[in-house]
């Protein structure tokens, strides 16, 4: 799952998007932002995760059959959907 949190989202818009995170200090809205783009990446995760494991057939089935295969493709999974998310919600 994405370690991201709202203060590692805060450093990033800090970083990245300086004057929009200035207005979002001066006009209080800096924190309700970051716990919305939180509440985003959460769900987009759980989507694309869920997505995912239905198109590489990552099942129940395959977890009882085959632990070690299961692990991996969850694995890759997780990885390929936590990249998605942060190229469309955090960086862009």
């Amino acid at each position: 799952m994405i370690l991201l949190t709202p203060h590692s989202n805060r450093k990033l818009l800090q970083e990245q998007k300086p004057g929009t995170y200035s207005s979002m200090v001066l006009t209080n809205k800096l924190f309700s932002h970051l716990y919305q783009i939180q509440e985003q990446v959460k769900e987009q995760m759980e989507l694309l995760t869920r997505q995912m494991m239905e198109k590489e057939g990552v099942d129940e089935e395959l977890k009882a059959k085959d632990r070690m295969l299961w692990v991996q493709k969850m694995n890759n999974i997780q990885a390929s959907a936590e990249e998605i998310v942060l190229k469309e919600l955090i960086y862009s």
